[in-house]
């Protein structure tokens, strides 16, 4: 018989400006997932959200019933409650909280281990992005890449003092759309400026040589053609730079906007609001902690 079930895990911002694809950051706010045995499926969403309430549109069930099948059981359901904190299409990895707590729950209840390659065999048929899934799994700051069927990652520590003011406009935006107005080809000189800035990017962390994190969170891969579809993207650049960012970027594909920042963060994420506001968007920011210990599953009595 199996025991009731939960799953936290947290959001994540990816990208951080000039890591495209390949840097993601783990964030304290968190979805909740509580599933037991049940015949058929019942879903319960806090918030009530009647969409991720049918099944077939649930990834969370989805990956439970996509797990079962793959060791050859019958999924017959599951009571399934979802606590969603997580903003959904705002560029902060909610999807990827679903689909790591799936892969959990069904790992701890079939008491399989959990190796790299059955986790990301599963999540990449769901979702094909290491760079939101593995910090959504491990917590921290993780580097990774994707060759020929094989992920490769690190996670290196990530300066505690440093917080994330995440500025989140009141509309969603699609993964699928914004990977759409990108380019096929990016000019050689695009691609020579970004590198130099993930590498500046990762030994000014290292170094703790904060006073470099603004030019090295700029890019030219993503977030030139993806601004078109947030308004007031460069002012809510210059407003939190204005506020004293270390460094600011889109979160994810957007419209998030995240500002990493050793102090006065309410001030930031208040010039953040404003510069939406001016630009006819409505927002609210929160002030989130780098989370550094990823998904973890409990049992409730």
């Amino acid at each position: 018989m199996m025991k009731k079930l939960k799953a936290v895990v947290p959001a994540t911002t990816a990208n951080l400006g000039a890591g495209f694809d390949t840097f993601g950051l783990a964030l304290s706010l968190y979805n909740e997932f509580e599933v037991e045995e049940h015949d058929g499926v019942v879903i319960e969403t806090v918030p009530e959200n009647p969409f991720l309430e049918k099944p077939e549109n649930n990834l969370f069930v989805q990956v439970l019933k996509y797990m079962c099948e793959k060791r050859r059981k019958t999924f017959y359901g599951a009571k399934v409650k979802q606590i969603s904190n997580i903003p959904v299409a705002r560029g902060l990895g909610s999807s990827a909280t679903a689909i790591v707590a799936g892969i959990l729950i069904s790992a701890a209840v079939s008491k399989t281990e959990l190796t790299d390659e059955l986790f990301f065999e599963t999540a990449y048929r769901f979702e094909p992005h290491p760079d939101n899934l593995l910090p959504a799994w491990k917590g921290g700051f993780t580097t990774a890449l994707l060759s020929e069927g094989k992920t490769y990652y690190q996670k290196i520590p990530f300066p505690e003092d440093i917080k994330a003011v995440v500025a989140v406009p009141d509309f969603e935006l699609s993964t699928e759309k914004a990977r759409s107005v990108l380019p096929e080809k990016i000019p050689l000189k695009d691609g020579i400026f970004n590198v130099q800035r993930a590498s500046l990017f990762l030994t000014a962390l290292i170094n703790r040589r904060y006073d470099l994190l603004k030019i090295a969170m700029e890019d030219r891969f993503h977030q030139p053609y993806r601004k078109k579809l947030i308004p007031g993207f460069d002012d809510v650049l210059k407003e939190a730079y204005n506020g004293g960012a270390l460094g600011v970027s889109l979160s994810g594909a957007g419209p998030s906007v995240v500002a990493l920042s050793v102090e006065n963060h309410q001030e930031i994420g208040e010039r953040m609001v404003y510069a939406f506001r001016r630009n006819g968007v409505q927002s609210s920011f929160m002030v989130l902690d780098v989370d550094t210990e990823g998904a973890k599953v409990e049992i409730l009595e």
